[in-house]
């Protein structure tokens, strides 16, 4: 597929989102990145690592994440991905779910709109995309009904009645529909299929089991014929399995990483870029051999 200038074998390839927040209150980098100066310099330092694509955030998505409103976060990311377009070889994306955001984001130069609702949140968001000729990745998510407690999705037994409180009755089969539903969207609006990358939404919408369900058959993501991007880096489902706090997990990343290249993924979004360079290419020479 191309994004912006550039041409990815997603077939046969695994490529590195690098991850760059303009937000005070990540989970994992909170503020560290949210001045103009210290987000150039990081991007630049993922460049020279190797990442693919960088995908630009001015609102956490974090548990518990506190809300901002569209021009805050357009006056976030759309300075940096003014000043990363003219510096650095490698598309950009934006991750927001706001069409208003995406669209001054695009404007700005981003070449790819990473949606965490897939489409489902924004009703304008799917009109955005296709006008712009954007390519999108579109994430699969689920509201968590307000009588349900968010430690729930931490609670590691996995029994079904606890699936069921989050509106699952077989879990597979849901989370596909529900992508298919966004699919549905995409082409409604007149979004090209060859524009589209799905992500299975680890860590958005689930239980601690889900997730490791997610990961366990991520080949049955591949039924599209469509790119896929697995998003695990430092969260939660690591923490929980390794008892890790967030800045102690990238091994675990690692691994899923690995499983990422063995499933046929063609990104993963990671913090990590280096590390996870080389883990893929390890990774894809057994692979392939």
């Amino acid at each position: 597929m191309k994004i912006g200038k550039r041409e990815f074998d997603t077939a046969h390839h695994t490529y590195v989102m690098g991850i760059l927040n303009v937000t005070p209150d990540s989970f994992s980098d909170g503020g560290k990145y949210r001045q103009l100066d210290a987000a150039l310099f990081h991007a630049e330092q993922m460049v020279s690592e190797g990442v693919d694509i960088i995908d630009v955030g001015g609102e956490s998505t974090r548990p518990g994440f506190q809300k901002v409103s569209e021009e805050e976060e357009i006056a976030r990311v759309v300075p940096v991905i003014e000043k990363l377009k003219g510096t650095v070889p490698v598309p950009l994306s934006v991750d927001t779910y706001k069409a208003a955001v995406a669209k001054a984001a695009v404007a700005a130069g981003a070449d790819l709109i990473n949606d965490i609702w897939g489409l489902r949140q924004d009703v304008k968001m799917a009109e955005v995309i296709a006008k712009s000729g954007a390519a999108c990745c579109l994430m699969h998510n689920r509201k968590i009904p307000e009588d349900v407690p968010k430690t729930l999705q931490n609670v590691r037994s996995g029994r079904k009645e606890e699936w069921e409180l989050l509106g699952y009755s077989n879990l597979l089969p849901d989370i596909l529909s529900d992508l298919e539903e966004s699919l549905r969207l995409a082409k409604q609006a007149g979004i090209p299929q060859d524009n589209i990358i799905l992500d299975p939404g680890i860590g958005f919408g689930k239980t601690y089991q889900m997730n490791l369900e997610v990961l366990k058959h991520l080949e049955k993501f591949q039924k599209f014929g469509l790119p896929v991007l697995l998003g695990t880096s430092r969260k939660s489902v690591i923490g929980l399995t390794l008892d890790l706090p967030v800045d102690q997990r990238e091994e675990g990343t690692l691994v899923t990483t690995v499983l990422a290249v063995q499933s046929r993924c063609a990104f993963v979004r990671v913090h990590d870029v280096l590390k996870n360079k080389r883990a893929i290419q390890m990774a894809e020479a057994i692979r392939d051999a």
